[in-house]
Order: structure tokens, then C-alpha cells, then sequence
């Protein structure tokens, strides 16, 4: 039974009754009385052991005269999950070819996934009061500037935020109190409310030299986190001048695919579960950690460019500004922006409460040395050389250990050689202590 809860609370599967596994080999060893079997197994499915009807599908075989059943669990909709049989305690998952007993954490993502795209547009005891006056009028004056002619430019405040559906009659909707919210009005909804965003001098925690280089301060709604992220995160990717026409290009696919997965994270995060939102800036990767899965696979999404957002509130807002898209077409921006510059696509991977998208940064589309840092150094320095100062360039303050790492496992003691050369010919300098310091050239120096 623990098998059917798996299937039914994740992506559906078979159940073959007469066929042993043996090593690697699977003998057929058939089952008697296959129309009892068959009858008994679809009347519990269908009565009362399981907290769900389940609509199986049954075929039967006969191979080499032997009598094979199989059962197709499909996979529940949202908002039918949790599938348990007895006691809710009896929820299972499929992970990989076998079932795990849910976590309490999952069962409560499983829960809150019943009401997808449904929770932020819940209405609160809050009212246009508990917003944030600077909020709003920071919001009016970004799309007076994006948007010059739209017509929500003439409202007044109330009638522009009920036609965002931050305002139900007189009370605030959940997603709009998030956007527009003062700290203490969120607080009051979602008492650890909070997006991480994390920068890391190394490839992982365990080689930095400190935990993180910089987080961000708090703020007070997800408005004032999509800008402050936006501001770190556009230092972090490769963005070189380039003009389109009279003037330089602004909106870059990498950039873009950056800025979609910053808005697609804030639109369809679970603001309700334990885990919280998070941007990790490893010196070799960003990671998107979005607390609450998918409503269907990637895969899925790409395919039938499929628009279904946790917080259609939250998405509402952000699309009116054009500072998102529909959830298909914005995987598709990440996806083929990133690879447009990067050669390689972002990885993105889930589980039942959570999904994470992953945006290399090891395989630059121009990766020599920038003409001002290589004018005058050509003469008397290797490739090898040239493809570390590179590295530092890009990675200001990064330490020998992690300039191995960065350059395919080059030696240790070749990077210190290298190192000292450089040094000798003032191309690089150390800075900060021994512990946490880092090399840097000498034109970013402060």
C-alpha cells in the first residue's frame, strides 16, 4: 500500500503482480485466479482504507501461459495530496526506485500544494493602512516610467491596488500585503518572512575562507527584495559593453535569464513553509532555491508552455511593470538566454517541497583577458597565466585553493608559481589576512 501512496503523491507508476525480480533478471511466475486478484486489489483502491478514491487502470497478459496483472497508479492532482492509506501518518513518496515515508514537512507542503495559486489571494483583517506608502509610490513611478500610456497610471492608489488585487473591498489579500507590506504588517501573516541572498568566496562553504562574503540586510516586502537582489546580482554575471544601434544593450539574454528567475522565485515561492527563500553566489554557480514544488514537471512546463504561478497576486504585480512573464515563457528565457552565453543551460531539479535552479558560471563566452587589463602584458606571461589573471579578474579577492578548482584542478603548486611570477611583475597583489584574504589585479584596486 505504502507503494500506491508513493505513486499517487508523485508521478504515478505500474504495479506488475506475477513477475519476480531475480538479480538483474525478471522471471515470469504468473498468479492464479488473476480475476479475484484483480477485483479485491481495485475494491480496496476504491474503499475506504485509503483517505482518496484512486481511479486504476488494469490490464491483463498471459505470457507463456502464465497469467500477468499490471495496475496504473496515476498521480493525484494537487489539490487532492496528500494520499495516505489509514492515517495520514501513512503518506509515502517515490524517490528514485523505491518509496520513503513522508516527512511532517512534506506532508505540510503537500497540504499547502491542495491550494495552489489559491492562498495568496486570501484576504486579511490588514487594510490600505498597513501598506507602505513609499512602496506604492515607488511602484507608481516605475511603471509611469516603464509604462507611459497604460491606464493604471490615472487611478488613484485604491482603485490601482484593487485592480492588482492587493485590496479586496476595503482588506489586503495575502500576496499583495507581500509585495506593499511594512515589515510589521508582513510579520503579522508570516512571522519569519525573509529572502536569503548569500555570497560566497569559494565554490562551496567548506573552501571559503568565511562562511559568506556578504548577505543582505532584510527588507521590508518582496518590491524592495526584487531591486536590492537585482543590484548584486547583475555585478556577478559577465555583461559586456555592447551597443544596439545608437545605444548600448540594456537587457542582455544572460541578464535576462537572471532577472526571470529572481521574479519566477518570488512569484512562486512558499512563503508559508519552514524552509525560505534563497540566492546563493558561489564564485562558480548562482543557485535559485525556491521553497514549494513545481504544479508540474519542467518538463511539462517547456512543453505546453504552461502558466500556473503559486502567488498569482505576486505574478499579477510584477507582470503589469514587465518585470516577469508567464511561467512557461520565463523558463524559456532562463533557459535559452543563459545558454545563448554561457554554451551550457541551468539546471533545474525538485523535490516534492522544493525546486532549484542552477546557473553555471565556468564556461564564459569570451575568455581571454579584457583589453584593458591585457594591454602591455602580452610579452613574458603563458596561456596558463593569462587564463589565471582572467580568473582573478572575474573573481576578485579568490584564493589559490579556489583558483584550483576554477581552473580543472590545476596543481596547487603550479598556481603558487605561477602566483609569484605575477606578482613579481605587479600584474596581481594579496590582500586581507592569511586565513581570508584573496589575490586581486591591480586595476580593481580601490
Amino acid at each position: 500500500m505504502g507503494t500506491v501512496s508513493a505513486f499517487c503523491n508523485t508521478a504515478g507508476g505500474w504495479l506488475i503482480f506475477g513477475v519476480k525480480k531475480a538479480g538483474k533478471k525478471y522471471d515470469v511466475t504468473g498468479v492464479d485466479n488473476p480475476e479475484k486478484i484483480e477485483q479485491n486489489f481495485i475494491t480496496v483502491l476504491r474503499g475506504d482504507k485509503f483517505n482518496k478514491k484512486i481511479a486504476v487502470k488494469s490490464k491483463k497478459y498471459n505470457i507463456n501461459g502464465k497469467d500477468v496483472l499490471s495496475f496504473y497508479i496515476p498521480s493525484s492532482s494537487t489539490k487532492d495530496n496528500p494520499v495516505y492509506f489509514n492515517t495520514p501518518h501513512n503518506t509515502f513518496i517515490r524517490t528514485g526506485s523505491g518509496d520513503q515515508r513522508a516527512t511532517k514537512e512534506e506532508i505540510d507542503a503537500m497540504y499547502r500544494m491542495s491550494s495552489f495559486n489559491k492562498k495568496d489571494k486570501e484576504v486579511t483583517d490588514l487594510t490600505i493602512e498597513n501598506l507602505d506608502k513609499e512602496t506604492i509610490a515607488n511602484y507608481r513611478t516605475y511603471l509611469k516610467n516603464r509604462e507611459p500610456e497604460h491606464r493604471y497610471n490615472k487611478f488613484s492608489d485604491k482603485k490601482l491596488l484593487s485592480k492588482l488585487e492587493v485590496l479586496k473591498g476595503k482588506n489586503v489579500t495575502i500576496g499583495g500585503l507581500l509585495v506593499f507590506g511594512t515589515e510589521e504588517s508582513i510579520n503579522e501573516i508570516i512571522s519569519d518572512f525573509r529572502i536569503d541572498y548569500l555570497e560566497i568566496m569559494g565554490i562551496s562553504y567548506s573552501d571559503a575562507p568565511e562562511r559568506y562574503a556578504y548577505r543582505l540586510s532584510p527588507e521590508k516586502n518582496l518590491f524592495n527584495y526584487y531591486f536590492s537582489i537585482m543590484e548584486r546580482l547583475i555585478k556577478k554575471i559577465d555583461i559586456p559593453f555592447k551597443l544596439t544601434g545608437a545605444f548600448r544593450d540594456e537587457n542582455p539574454p544572460q541578464l535576462i535569464a537572471v532577472r526571470e528567475a529572481l521574479v519566477n522565485l518570488l512569484m512562486h515561492s512558499d512563503y508559508f513553509s519552514s524552509a525560505k527563500p534563497r540566492i546563493r553566489s558561489f564564485i562558480d554557480r548562482i543557485e535559485f532555491f525556491n521553497p514549494g514544488s513545481l504544479p508540474k514537471s519542467i518538463e511539462r512546463i517547456i512543453k505546453e508552455d504552461f502558466s500556473l504561478p503559486r502567488n498569482p497576486v505576486v505574478a499579477k504585480i510584477f507582470r503589469v511593470i514587465r518585470l516577469s512573464e508567464n511561467i512557461g515563457s520565463g523558463f524559456h528565457k532562463m533557459i535559452a538566454g543563459w545558454k545563448k552565453y554561457y554554451k551550457a543551460a541551468p539546471e533545474i531539479t525538485g523535490e516534492i517541497d522544493y525546486y532549484k535552479i542552477v546557473f553555471g558560471l565556468g564556461r564564459r563566452k569570451s575568455e581571454g583577458i579584457s583589453e584593458g587589463i591585457s594591454e602591455g602584458i602580452n610579452e613574458g606571461i603563458s596561456d596558463g597565466m593569462k587564463s589565471l589573471l582572467q580568473c582573478i579578474n572575474e573573481n576578485p579577492g579568490i584564493s589559490a585553493k579556489n583558483l584550483s578548482g576554477l581552473l580543472k584542478n590545476r596543481p596547487i603548486k603550479t598556481i603558487e608559481r605561477q602566483i609569484k611570477k605575477m606578482k613579481e611583475k605587479k600584474l596581481i597583489f594579496y590582500r586581507g589576512s592569511r586565513k581570508t584574504g584573496g589575490y586581486f589585479i591591480y586595476n580593481r584596486h580601490p
